[in-house]
C-alpha cells in the first residue's frame, strides 16, 4: 500500500468534503459558483471512484478481508454517488428575476453522505494498514528463513544462492518499511524505525564479509564470533522493526528511552513555574523530590573518568546552588501555604525566577561539557589511527600490535559510547535521544567486532577476504563517527533555537543495492561538465529559495502554526537537496534523493491541508487568492511524487530523474515563498480584527458586509489525480528501483 493511498487520498477527500460543507450558503449564486460547486461534487465522485477501485483490488488480493473491504467500498462508493447527486446543477430551480439559482438546499443531506464518505474511506485505511502490517511481518519471517539458511551454508556455491535470494528479500522488506516509517506520525517510533533500518542496512555488507570469511575460515574462533555478531544485531533489528510496527511494548523500552537530564530539568522548571498560578498544585517533596532525581543523572558526568577537574567542580557547585533556590522555594511555599494565599507572592515568585535561572544555567554547563567532549574526540578519531594500525598489523599478521591497538580502540570506543550517553542527556527532543542511543548501541558493537576482524587477518594475513571484511567493519566505524558529527550538529542547533524543524529527517533511511556482489551505494558520479554545471545551477537555485523560505519564517509572529512548521520542514529537505548537488549532507546516493523527494511531496500536501484550514477563515477574495496557489502546490506535489516513484535504469536515465525531481522541488519551494508573505499578512490582519470582535464569525461579517460580492472561481483540484492513483501504482511498479541501481 503506497504512502499516497493511505495518505493523499484522504487529505484529498476531507478537503474537497469541507469546501462544499462550509460553503457559505447564501441564498442566490452565479452560473459560475454553480459550476464550481459542481465540478467539486463532480471532482469527490471521481476520486472516491477511483479509491474504491484501489479497494477493491486490494481486497481481490486478501481474501480474509475481502467482505469488510468490499462493504465499506460500496459505502464510500454510494456516498460519493449521494455528494455528486447533491452537487449536480442541473438539479436546481432557476429564479426568474435574475438569472441566479437556488442550490445546495439539501445541507443536512449533504452533511449525512460526507459522514458516510470520511467514515466508510477511514475504514478503507484501517483495514489496509491492517493488510500493510500484515505483509511486513510476512516479509519479515521470510528475511528470518532465509537468515537461518545463510547461518548454515558450508558452501561458497550455496552462500552465493542463498544470499542472492536475501537480498531480494531485504529490498522488498526495505521497501515496505521505508513506506511504513514515513506514515509514522509519532516521531519517537519514527526515529526507532530509522535506527532499526540503518542496522539492517549497514548488518546486509557485513554479513557478506563475515560469511565469507568464515567460509574460507572454517576453524578461525575470531571469524566464527565475527559472524555470530552480525547475525544476532540483525535478528534484533528485525524483531525492534515489528515491535514498532505492531506497538509491542518490549522489555526493552526503558533502555531505548533512559531517563535524560532534559527531560528532569524540563520536568522540575514546569513543576517550580505552575506554582505561579496554582501554589496548592504541588507539594516541597514532590519539587524537592524531581530535583534530587535530577541531581542524580548528573552523576553521569561528575563520575566519569573523562570530566575534567574543573568541569565537574562547576556542575557540583551548580547542583548545589539549584538546591539553595529550591530551598527558597519551599521556604516561600511554606509562607503562601500559612495565610492561604492563592497567588504567589512577591517573595515567591522571586524565588520561581532564581530556581528557574539556576536550572538554566545546570543545563547550559552540562550541555557545554558534553558538546566539548564529543567535538575532541571527533577531531582525535578523525584521524583513524588506530584503525590504520590494526590494518597494517593485521596484513603483517603481528598479533601482538593487533592486541595492542586492540586495546587502544577499546578504550576509544568506551569514551565514545559514555560520550553518547552524555549528548542523550542534553540531546532536547525525544527522536534525538533515540538516535543518540542507536550510537551509542552501535559504537559498542561495532568495537569489538573490529578487533575480532583484525585478529582474523592477522592469523590470516595473505586472505583477501580477510582484509576486505576488516575494511567493511572499519568503514562502519567510520559512517558512525560521521553521524555523530552530525547529531552533534543538531543537538547545537536545537540548544540553540535554530533549524528544529530538521529532526525528523536527519536519520533518513539510505537504501542500498542488495545483492550477491552488494556494494556500498554510491551517487551516480556526473562525469560529463554539462552535468555537473547544471546540477550545480539548479542546487544553488535551490538553495536559495530555501534560505527566502527561512527567512519569510522568520517574519511570523506564531511560530508553531501548522503553515510556519510544514514550511520550515521544506526548507530542510530542499537545503539537504541542495547538499546532495554538492556530494555533501546526508543523502549519499540518488535513492536517497528520491526518497527525499517524496518525503518533500508528502510534506507539501500536509501543508496543502492546513492551508485549506487557514482559507476557512477568509472572506472570498483572500481565498480565492491562497487556494490558487495552493491548486498549484498540489499538482507540482503529485507530480514530484510520481516521478520519484518511478523506476529508471541507466547513467543518462537516473540523471534526468535527478534533475527532474530537484526542478520540481525548486517549483514547490517557488510556490511556498510566495504564499507566506500573503499568509503571514492575513493571518495578522484577521488576529488584529479578531481582538476588536467577539468571535471569528463576527469578523467574517463585518468583512462580507464591507466586501462586493465575488463570483467564486473553481473551488476544488485541478487535478484529475486527486486521488493518487497513479502514485500508489507506481509503488507497486518501483518495488524493483533499488534493484535497478
Amino acid at each position: 500500500m503506497s504512502n499516497a493511498f493511505s495518505c493523499f487520498s484522504f487529505v484529498y477527500l476531507s478537503l474537497q468534503i469541507t469546501t462544499l460543507i462550509n460553503h457559505k450558503d447564501k441564498p442566490k449564486k452565479s452560473e459560475r459558483t454553480l459550476a464550481a460547486i459542481h465540478r467539486v461534487g463532480q471532482s469527490v465522485s471521481v476520486a472516491v471512484g477511483r479509491f474504491v477501485a484501489v479497494g477493491e483490488a486490494i481486497a481481490s488480493e486478501n481474501q480474509e478481508l475481502k467482505d469488510e473491504m468490499g462493504q465499506a467500498c460500496v459505502e464510500a462508493r454510494r456516498a460519493g454517488d449521494a455528494i455528486a447527486q447533491l452537487t449536480d446543477v442541473g438539479s436546481a430551480t432557476p429564479s426568474p428575476p435574475d438569472g441566479r439559482v437556488t442550490v445546495f438546499s439539501d445541507r443536512t443531506g449533504m452533511v449525512k453522505a460526507a459522514r458516510l464518505l470520511l467514515s466508510s474511506v477511514t475504514k478503507v485505511l484501517v483495514l489496509a494498514d491492517r493488510i500493510v502490517i500484515k505483509q511486513i511481518i510476512a516479509s519479515r519471517n521470510k528475511v528470518l528463513v532465509t537468515l537461518d539458511h545463510l547461518e548454515r551454508v558450508s558452501t561458497f556455491q550455496e552462500f552465493v544462492q542463498i544470499f542472492s535470494q536475501f537480498g531480494n528479500e531485504m529490498v522488498e522488506f526495505a521497501h515496505l518499511t521505508g513506506d511504513r516509517q514515513n506514515d509514522l506520525k509519532d516521531e519517537k517510533k519514527k526515529a526507532r524505525m530509522a535506527a532499526a533500518r540503518a542496522v539492517l542496512e549497514k548488518c546486509t555488507m557485513m554479513l557478506l564479509t563475515a560469511s565469507k570469511t568464515c567460509l574460507r575460515h572454517p576453524d578461525c574462533e575470531s571469524a566464527r564470533i565475527n559472524k555470530d555478531a552480525v547475525f544476532h544485531r540483525m535478528r534484533c533489528a528485525l524483531e525492534q522493526v515489528i515491535e514498532i510496527v505492531t506497538e509491542a511494548r518490549s522489555c526493552g523500552e526503558n533502555k531505548i528511552l533512559p531517563a535524560s537530564i532534559y527531560n528532569g530539568i524540563k520536568d522540575l522548571k514546569s513543576s517550580v513555574e505552575s506554582l505561579r498560578e496554582n501554589p496548592h498544585s504541588l507539594t516541597p517533596q514532590s519539587i524537592t523530590g524531581q530535583l534530587e532525581a535530577l541531581v542524580e543523572r548528573t552523576e553521569d558526568f561528575t563520575d566519569s573518568a573523562y570530566t575534567s577537574h574543573e568541569q565537574r567542580q562547576a556542575i557540583l557547585g551548580l547542583c548545589q546552588l539549584v538546591r539553595q533556590d529550591t530551598q527558597q522555594l519551599v521556604h516561600g511555599w511554606v509562607e503562601a501555604q500559612s495565610v492561604h494565599s492563592k497567588e504567589a507572592s512577591e517573595n515567591m515568585e522571586m524565588a520561581i525566577l532564581k530556581t528557574c535561572q539556576s536550572i538554566s544555567e545546570l543545563r547550559r554547563e552540562l550541555h557545554k561539557v558534553a558538546v566539548g567532549r564529543a567535538s575532541d574526540l571527533l577531531k582525535v578519531h578523525g584521524e583513524q589511527l588506530p584503525l590504520r594500525a590494526l590494518k597494517a598489523a593485521g596484513a603483517e599478521g603481528n598479533l601482538e600490535t593487533v592486541a595492542e591497538y586492540s586495546r587502544t580502540l577499546t578504550e576509544q570506543k568506551e569514551q565514545l559510547v559514555e560520550t553518547c550517553r552524555l549528548l542523550c542527556h542534553v540531546s532536547g527532543t525525544e527522536p534525538l535521544e533515540i538516535t543518540c542511543v542507536h550510537a551509542e548501541e552501535t559504537f559498542h558493537v561495532i568495537g569489538p567486532q573490529i578487533i575480532s576482524a583484525a585478529q582474523t587477518l592477522a592469523l590470516h594475513p595473505s586472505s583477501k577476504i580477510a582484509k576486505e571484511n576488516l575494511e567493511v567493519f572499519c568503514e562502519a566505524w567510520e559512517s558512525q563517527l560521521c553521524d555523530m558529527a552530525l547529531l552533534l550538529k543538531e543537538i547545537n542547533d536545537i540548544f540553540e533555537g535554530r533549524r528544529g524543524d530538521k529532526k525528523p529527517y536527519l536519520s533518513l533511511p539510505r537504501p542500498g543495492k542488495l545483492s550477491a556482489n552488494l556494494k556500498t551505494a554510491k551517487a551516480v558520479k556526473l562525469d560529463a561538465e554539462v552535468e555537473q554545471t547544471s546540477m550545480a545551477k539548479l542546487g544553488l537555485e535551490l538553495r536559495l529559495l530555501s534560505s527566502d523560505v527561512d527567512t519569510e519564517v522568520e517574519k511570523w509572529e506564531e511560530p508553531e502554526h501548522d503553515v510556519v512548521r510544514q514550511s520550515q520542514s521544506l526548507a530542510s529537505m530542499a537545503h539537504s537537496m541542495y547538499l546532495f548537488t554538492r556530494g555533501e549532507g546526508l543523502l549519499k546516493t540518488t535513492l536517497d534523493l528520491f526518497h527525499q523527494a517524496e518525503v518533500l511531496s508528502e510534506e507539501g500536501l500536509q501543508l496543502c491541508s492546513s492551508l485549506r484550514t487557514f482559507s476557512a477563515q477568509l472572506v472570498d477574495e483572500e481565498k480565492c487568492a491562497v487556494m490558487t496557489e495552493m491548486e498549484k502546490l498540489v499538482a507540482l506535489c503529485q507530480q514530484l511524487q510520481m516521478g520519484a516513484k518511478t523506476p529508471v535504469q541507466g547513467k543518462t536515465a537516473t540523471f534526468q530523474k535527478v534533475d527532474s525531481s530537484i526542478q520540481t522541488s525548486k517549483s514547490i519551494m517557488t510556490v511556498v515563498r510566495s504564499l507566506l508573505p500573503l499568509c503571514n499578512k492575513l493571518n495578522r490582519k484577521y488576529k488584529s480584527a479578531r481582538t476588536g470582535l467577539s468571535s471569528p464569525q463576527e469578523w467574517r461579517e463585518k468583512q462580507d458586509a464591507s466586501t462586493p460580492v465575488k463570483e467564486e472561481g473553481a473551488l476544488g483540484s485541478k487535478s484529475s489525480n486527486g486521488l493518487g492513483v497513479q502514485p500508489f501504482e507506481q509503488h507497486m511498479a518501483g518495488l524493483n528501483l533499488l534493484e535497478s541501481k
